[in-house]
């Protein structure tokens, strides 16, 4: 006997506003940024204008990937195009390292060959560059813990803010006492707490791009649980894996000698695994769980 039961998921929250607010935002410091190293003729500022016009491309390719998310699944993308904000998120984590590599490379450098002192207006963007930044990472401080994807965007932005913290500080104190071995310290500091973040971001996305049970959950718990349920004598085949950032399938065969009239029960049990693990999308095949059973008898059911 055979039956399925699929709880379909609840509808995501809704970033477009935060990442139009947050590309637009970029983009106008990037203009202030080119504008103003024109000005001062600091290549520093231009240089600086093209590594923050890569951020918008990070937040442009987050905001895809969220869009995509919300498409509708069709009869050859079944489960629709929820998977690109893992992807997106693996991107994001690639492009954080980039950037923890350089701005390392580029430390050294400075400690090689001290650079010019910083002047006022470099602060200045720079400080302005920290307001910008910071608000865009705040419009996603509400999902950086329960979606990778809108995480991958927080920690573009949060790390432009240290970067340009960095730039204020290390130019104050250069500009006061005239210690130009701070900048590039301050930057390797910067970059080894990019890294910290981009480490944690990587490894995630990475575990559910090769569709890992996400780290949150832990999977013996799961399976006690459906084990313990009325009626069950045993259970295999049990699969958990991320559909997103934010979804998690899972498919079970449970063996039950005496298998529920109707589907009251699956969707009971649906409803508690949205409740108590928050997943999703659930399939359960009810077998009949006697001796005969192949799976009794191999002695491989869990119960």
């Amino acid at each position: 006997m055979n039956q399925q039961a699929h709880h379909h998921h609840h509808e995501a929250p809704d970033y477009n506003r935060a990442f139009a607010v947050g590309v637009a935002l970029n983009l106008v410091f990037v203009v202030i940024e080119v504008f103003y190293g024109v000005i001062a003729n600091s290549l520093a500022l231009i240089t600086d204008a093209g590594h923050n016009l890569s951020d918008v491309m990070g937040l442009l390719l987050a905001w895809g990937a969220n869009f995509l998310a919300g498409k509708q699944p069709s009869l050859r993308r079944t489960y629709g195009y929820a998977r690109a904000t893992i992807l997106a998120s693996m991107f994001s984590g690639l492009l954080l390292l980039a950037a923890v590599v350089l701005i390392s490379w580029e430390a050294i450098q400075r400690f090689i060959t001290p650079s010019e002192p910083v002047g006022q207006t470099i602060m200045v963007v720079a400080g302005i560059g920290v307001v910008i930044n910071a608000i865009t990472a705040w419009l996603f401080v509400s999902g950086k813990d329960h979606d990778l994807n809108i995480r991958g965007a927080y920690l573009h932005m949060a790390a432009d803010a240290l970067v340009s913290l960095g730039v204020v500080i290390s130019g104050f104190v250069i500009w006061n006492f005239g210690l130009k071995w701070f900048d590039p310290l301050s930057s390797l500091l910067i970059a080894l707490v990019i890294f910290w973040s981009t480490w944690g971001l990587l490894r995630d996305s990475l575990n559910l791009a090769f569709d890992g049970v996400p780290r949150d959950m832990d999977p013996n718990e799961v399976r006690v649980w459906l084990a313990a349920q009325p009626g069950v004598n045993g259970m295999h085949d049990l699969h958990i894996w991320p559909m997103s950032t934010t979804e998690t399938a899972l498919t079970a065969h449970l063996l039950m000698s005496e298998p529920p009239s109707d589907d009251e029960f699956l969707h009971q049990l649906a409803a508690q695994l949205q409740e108590k693990f928050k997943i999703s999308h659930t399939t359960i095949q009810i077998e009949r769980g006697d001796d005969k059973h192949p799976c009794m008898q191999s002695h491989n059911c869990a119960k």
